[in-house]
């Protein structure tokens, strides 16, 4: 369904509207952010009676077969629990940030990286190829970079968001290596022929390195120990910033790692 990549994109195609709202006044960047949530919001509230209904919805494209990346999209009710949160507290966020940044802020540098970071993790959460959730992973990695480097005049922002680059980009390189494992044990990258696999891969000799790796992805990402040391820092980011991806998103991308793919 075209609807599932509009989900995705909706954020992406939102971010050089919003800065260019951010020119004009600070309430322009706030009113296009939040329609961008909202209006995600309700396209995937629309698809509910499907997925209480049993169904999963898939988006097929072809996009780089020789390298086995296709743009397919999956949303099951996993999916749909994350999706949410990241529209509805997204939606909210927005809110808070215009009564919380200084009014000398304009906004639009602020939300469209936003926006951009929320597109990074629909993609990480709807993701049916396994490689394309990995590029996914990496835009919110890099995002949220620049979110906590916001204050970039301030030393301890700057040194928060290298930190924070640098335990999770290290992550993303092994969960990078250990997706590619699960690929070749599974003989496939979709999400789904990996879970109808499970045995087969469960049974591979490369299958505990290949956990080992995916773990490490997930526990820098989520911030557990002893890959903790990035998040205390990155609360120098503005609160939104903590509020959006260290309490409702960035950190429940490894919880959503696990959940999805060791189950």
């Amino acid at each position: 369904m075209t609807t599932l990549l509009l989900l995705v994109l909706l954020p992406f195609l939102a971010v050089p509207a919003i800065v260019a709202a951010g020119g004009l006044s600070r309430r322009a960047a706030v009113l296009v952010a939040g329609a961008t949530m909202l209006g995600g919001l309700a396209l995937l509230l629309a698809q509910a009676p499907a997925l209480f209904a049993g169904q999963t919805i898939l988006f097929l494209l072809d996009w780089l077969p020789d390298w086995g990346v296709s743009f397919n999209l999956r949303l099951d009710g996993l999916g749909f629990l994350f999706a949410l949160l990241i529209y509805g507290i997204g939606a909210l966020i927005v809110l808070y940030a215009a009564y919380y940044m200084p009014e000398d802020d304009r906004l639009g540098r602020f939300l469209g990286t936003l926006m951009a970071f929320a597109g990074g993790m629909l993609g990480v959460v709807l993701a049916e190829n396994i490689l394309l959730m990995l590029l996914f992973w990496e835009v919110t990695s890099l995002t949220s970079f620049l979110l906590i480097a916001y204050k970039y005049r301030y030393a301890e922002s700057r040194l928060a968001a290298r930190l924070a680059l640098f335990v999770t980009g290290g992550g993303g390189l092994a969960l990078l290596a250990g997706l590619l494992l699960v690929g070749h044990m599974a003989g496939s990258f979709e999400l789904s022929v990996i879970l109808d696999r499970g045995d087969l891969v469960r049974a591979h000799r490369l299958y505990e390195p290949a956990l080992v790796l995916v773990l490490l992805g997930a526990f820098t990402k989520s911030a557990q120990f002893p890959f903790h040391i990035w998040l205390p820092q990155a609360m120098a980011a503005p609160t939104p910033v903590s509020a959006y991806l260290h309490s409702a998103t960035m950190v429940k991308a490894g919880v959503f790692l696990l959940a999805g793919w060791l189950a």
